[in-house]
């Protein structure tokens, strides 16, 4: 059923002619990004030209890195076709189960990619994901609520402005909340978000000795200022509102602000998507007196191709090399609008005329942003761990996942603040104790 071949007698004949007809079949595993979704509906064109049939699998986020993780340390071989982040793929290169990506042909043109962009997909030097896009964190805002309040983004704006801006710019009564935020547990969700905000104000997850610093002063900053900014300015019901769901609400003019993936910037200067395309403004990620370097998330969504994908390994990466090359860019911008073109990959798009026309508002921005952060050192203080938004070892996504839910919990009211980190401090110490982090 996942793959059969017909080859007619004929063409075998006379050594496998173009009269061949392929019926090949992969599955692809993938999240419901706007992204991903073009790709979903451009794929006939792979079809087409390959013969290979492409069988989808698209889930929310959260169900998606708990089926991808289950499927590939069980390897069992459900899907040939993954999309992963950063943090998947280069834990999951590390442990052996993905398949390297070096080998596709020269037109591929791998030094086109951004540096930090490949770099957050490889390991030793070698790619084991290939970027459909890459992003970093960027604050987007309504230029027209701002004029309307009197209020002006800063070129570099900190948590403190934007706190006193959301409020500022919040309108009930019309259905306006001055800024959105994250609110979903899980460890792709609420809590990266978080993550940079303690980084923004001098905080790390573990010294150098691998204790949790869940309770300590940045942390209890972050949470403070997240929950009530929230509380006067944020949503009802945020805490079950993730990427998706925000993207919603900024593009259907209902938030006054969103800190969120760069990726979006060009979904936002879209009028067929959003309904505040003229009065979208980008900004930095904030910072803070204590981290004036701060900067977003590194990373990117990739494809890559379980270790234990055997019989279908070739098909998948021709596949992975249509989906994540230059003409596939070309591609969605001459069928979707240059403005849904995979940004933060390539810098030959960036080159584009066609891509520079429409996205000049954000281009450079988005740039300075992926730049602008450093992985292998994403805190203020020494750290034992590299990673800006998550860290690069086994347990994080099982540590991500509960801090996520307790912050979540704090954030819905049903745990306070100080409950959500003691209960993450305590569970952090029981994980890492476990896993062998401490000598006896």
């Amino acid at each position: 059923m996942r793959k059969s071949i017909i080859a007619f007698g004929a063409a075998l004949a006379l050594g496998g002619a173009a009269s061949s007809v392929s019926a090949e079949e992969i599955v692809i595993a993938t999240v419901n990004n706007g992204d991903m979704i073009i790709m979903q509906k451009l794929s006939k064109e792979f079809e087409d030209q390959t013969g290979i049939k492409l069988r989808w699998v698209v889930l929310e986020e959260n169900t998606l890195r708990e089926r991808l993780a289950a499927d590939i340390a069980t390897k069992a071989g459900q899907y040939d076709v993954i999309s992963v982040n950063s943090y998947q793929t280069q834990l999951w290169a590390k442990m052996g189960w993905l398949t390297k990506l070096d080998d596709f042909s020269a037109s591929y043109d791998y030094d086109d990619f951004i540096p930090a962009t490949r770099q957050s997909l490889s390991v030793d030097g070698v790619m084991y994901g290939a970027p459909f896009y890459g992003e970093s964190l960027i604050t987007f805002y309504r230029k027209d609520l701002f004029e309307k309040a009197g209020i002006t983004m800063p070129e570099k704006p900190t948590l403190d402005d934007l706190a006193g801006f959301a409020e500022k710019i919040t309108d009930r009564e019309n259905g306006i909340n001055g800024i959105c935020l994250r609110g979903k547990p899980g460890w792709g969700e609420n809590t990266p978000l978080i993550t940079t905000f303690v980084s923004a104000l001098g905080g790390e997850w573990f010294d150098m000795e691998w204790k949790p610093r869940l309770t300590s002063e940045p942390w209890r900053q972050a949470m403070d200022w997240y929950l009530d900014v929230m509380k006067k300015a944020g949503p009802v019901g945020a805490a079950t509102n993730g990427y998706n769901e925000n993207r919603v609400l900024f593009s259907s003019g209902k938030c006054g602000m969103w800190i969120d993936a760069t990726v979006t910037a060009g979904y936002l200067l879209d009028p067929k998507e959003s309904q505040v395309s003229d009065t979208t403004g980008f900004a930095p990620f904030p910072v803070t007196d204590k981290n004036p370097q701060a900067a977003g998330w590194s990373g990117a969504w990739a494809l890559a191709i379980p270790a234990s994908v055997t019989d279908n390994a070739q098909a998948a990466k021709k596949f992975i090399e249509w989906a994540t090359s230059k003409e596939y860019a070309r591609l969605v911008g001459e069928r979707e609008g240059w403005l849904l073109a995979p940004s933060g990959t390539r810098k030959s798009t960036y080159a584009l005329p066609e891509y520079q026309n429409v996205a000049e508002p954000f281009a450079d921005k988005v740039l300075a942003a992926i730049s602008a952060v450093n992985p292998t050192k994403p805190t203020v203080n020494e750290v034992p761990y590299t990673g800006a938004g998550f860290i690069d070892i086994a347990e994080f996504q099982a540590l991500g996942t509960t801090i996520g839910q307790n912050i979540a919990a704090a954030l819905s009211g049903s745990k306070t603040a100080e409950e959500a980190l003691q209960e993450s401090q305590a569970y952090a110490e029981r994980t890492m104790e476990r896993a062998g982090y401490y000598k006896k």
